[in-house]
């Protein structure tokens, strides 16, 4: 039996009739036909389907979508704004964080999610907020320095 659930999904109001065991992934990519969230591994290791739940980065792959009813998500459709891409989006492209591209989605809501709460991150809190998200081709340095990147472009404004 299906249930009906109310998203925010990247600021538009959606209802949808969901199965009890339909995850956050498959809503998200089969229903709104937001194919930015990757589904990797299916329980939780690799943070391809991260994206943004009520301000914080959550595996979507591990949420029923029942769960979220009523909550307010980001994918990554909803990062870039009118005036472009988001400053993270345009450090991971700027500085080469970027090859395959699969964990990439993933990367940059986690990144966004830590400088919405922390302007000014460490390396290692940057370091502790990717750690959730497995990337098989970049060797991680660059990723990170996209990130204190993007945090000095928000910085300045």
């Amino acid at each position: 039996m299906k249930k009906l659930i109310n998203l925010n999904v990247n600021g538009t109001e959606y209802e949808l009739a969901v199965a009890p065991n339909r995850t956050l992934t498959r809503a998200l990519r089969d229903d709104l036909g937001l194919f930015g969230t990757k589904e990797g591994c299916g329980v939780g290791d690799c943070g391809a389907c991260t994206v943004i739940m009520d301000g914080k980065p959550v595996n979507s792959c591990l949420v029923l979508a029942v769960q979220a009813d009523g909550s307010e998500i980001t994918t990554i459709e909803g990062v870039a704004g009118a005036e472009g891409l988001h400053p993270v989006q345009q450090a991971f492209v700027e500085l080469g964080a970027i090859q395959c591209g699969f964990c990439t989605p993933g990367m940059i809501l986690s990144a966004k999610s830590l400088l919405d709460a922390r302007p000014e991150p460490t390396e290692r809190e940057i370091r502790e907020a990717l750690s959730g998200n497995l990337c098989r081709c970049t060797g991680y340095q660059k990723i990170v320095e996209a990130v204190q990147e993007a945090a000095k472009t928000l910085k300045r404004g």
